[in-house]
């Protein structure tokens, strides 16, 4: 008889899909981790701590990456199934499987959630994309400048307000309508392909692109005047950085959010996966990926920053769609930088928005019995009406989910996994696929300390109003 953790069929009798390769598996797993947080805030924070902040950085990754990370995959793989299914097997083990999949629906929604609040910033990106290939995004300051000259302001300052007013105007309530139907259909069409299809396929044209744009970046920075201002800035480390309790704690919720962890991403990409995969050998690969992504951001925008006179700025939305638009416009051959930069951006931010969606999307095609189409069809319907009602408030939508829901979800998903379904549990299914038994040191790092950071994360978010 077929265990229940092998079973790979969905609620309605269809074979469930699978990854075609190893390399599919991870590359998925890297683009679900590479986002905004790698663009948009790691830069700023490797800019007001320098080194300090890299150090704590690489420190957590380790640690979060060789539990969580682990634990999640292989949680997904032996539950074969999504947070929903995951939480109820778990719980089933001792007799609670119907708590277990209440507790399941928390992670579900959050994936929503923050596929909804994700979908308006990537229609952002979309927008901003076709202006740089039009070439309107480097004029979004003219009209601001023109003003200044008259009046003898500043022609910086005005450059910057021209920018900020157009990306206020997007950010606004209905300000981007037409955009975020583009972003959600485009994510769509990827969904409705499946995970070999669609999910494998796009990642792996999507994440080398990404990589090789960042890339060509840093070479083109690395050649602008002052720009090794920037470098120094980046890899000194001072003391008293250092023993700044709130740089190890912007550390954490860096490291914590930029590897996808809450209790669901990289647990349903883990039930799609192979019995022979070693998931210790891909988690330390995504942590790796993951954390070179957000270095290329670094090494690109902190030098261009520190060549303007910047060496600590904030980040944020305000950071790629205002400063550093105005910045490219600026430097020699700006109509390709800044091109180059929003496809990179925008093969970053759908590689994530297709790991999101793919959460509540598993979750009615494996319980609700319905087809991928359909499935895809009612999220995405859902997902779009939502997403075009929240536009004006989307960034304290974010916070909330960001707070609250992903770090109790990864939280959760930590408990039910070893403290629920047990030792036995963990270490057999972290060890499949491997040529030796896991050591005997993941199980404690796993149920202690991953399960005391996300709580951490989740206690040091809420009081500080989000760290990562």
């Amino acid at each position: 008889m077929t265990s229940v953790e092998h079973n790979n069929s969905t609620a309605s009798g269809e074979s469930r899909d699978s990854w075609k390769s190893k390399y599919g598996f991870i590359i998925a797993c890297i683009g679900s981790a590479v986002g905004m947080g790698n663009i948009w805030l790691f830069p700023s924070r490797v800019a007001n701590y320098g080194g300090a902040f890299l150090a704590a950085y690489l420190l957590f990754d380790v640690l979060i990456g060789f539990s969580g990370v682990v634990g999640e995959m292989a949680f997904g793989r032996k539950a074969r199934s999504g947070p929903l299914g995951a939480f109820s097997k778990a719980g089933a083990s001792i007799g609670y499987g119907k708590v277990g999949r209440m507790l399941g629906v928390i992670p579900m929604i959050g994936a929503f959630m923050m596929a909804i609040g994700y979908s308006v910033v990537v229609s952002w990106i979309f927008k901003y994309t076709f202006y740089a290939v039009t070439g309107r995004v480097l004029h979004l300051g003219d009209a601001a400048m023109e003003i200044a000259e008259e009046n003898g302001d500043s022609a910086v300052a005005a450059g910057i307000s021209g920018f900020a007013s157009e990306f206020g105007h997007t950010a606004s309530a209905f300000g981007n309508s037409y955009w975020l139907v583009i972003a959600i259909a485009v994510t769509l069409v990827i969904m409705v392909l499946g995970i070999a299809s669609g999910v494998e396929k796009a990642n792996k044209l999507m994440i080398p692109v990404f990589y090789a744009l960042f890339i060509s970046l840093v070479f083109y920075v690395a050649a602008q005047p002052g720009s090794a201002a920037g470098y120094r800035h980046m890899f000194t480390i001072d003391p008293e950085k250092i023993r700044d309790p709130m740089m190890w704690v912007y550390a954490l919720g860096q490291s914590f959010f930029s590897l996808s962890l809450a209790g669901n991403g990289t647990i349903i990409y883990g039930s799609y996966l192979s019995d022979d995969v070693d998931v210790v050998a891909s988690a330390w690969k995504v942590a790796l990926f993951d954390t070179l992504a957000a270095m290329l951001a670094a090494l690109v925008i902190v030098p261009a920053m520190a060549a303007a006179g910047e060496t600590a700025f904030s980040g944020g939305p305000g950071l790629m769609f205002i400063y550093l638009p105005h910045l490219f416009a600026a430097m020699p051959g700006g109509p390709i930088v800044v091109i180059v930069f929003f496809v990179a951006v925008l093969l970053a931010g759908m590689s994530s928005l297709v790991n999101l969606f793919e959460v509540p999307i598993a979750a009615v095609q494996d319980h609700l019995g319905r087809s991928r189409v359909l499935s895809v069809a009612l999220v995405g319907v859902i997902g779009a009406i939502i997403s075009i009602c929240i536009q004006g408030i989307v960034s304290d939508w974010m916070d909330f989910v960001s707070i609250y829901i992903c770090p109790l979800g990864a939280g959760l998903a930590g408990v039910m996994f070893a403290w629920v379904w047990g030792k036995d549990a963990v270490v057999d299914a972290v060890s499949l696929g491997r040529e030796r038994r896991v050591g005997s040191w993941f199980y404690p790092l796993y149920k202690y300390l991953f399960c005391i950071l996300s709580l951490a994360v989740f206690l040091l978010g809420a009081v500080n109003g989000g760290i990562g």
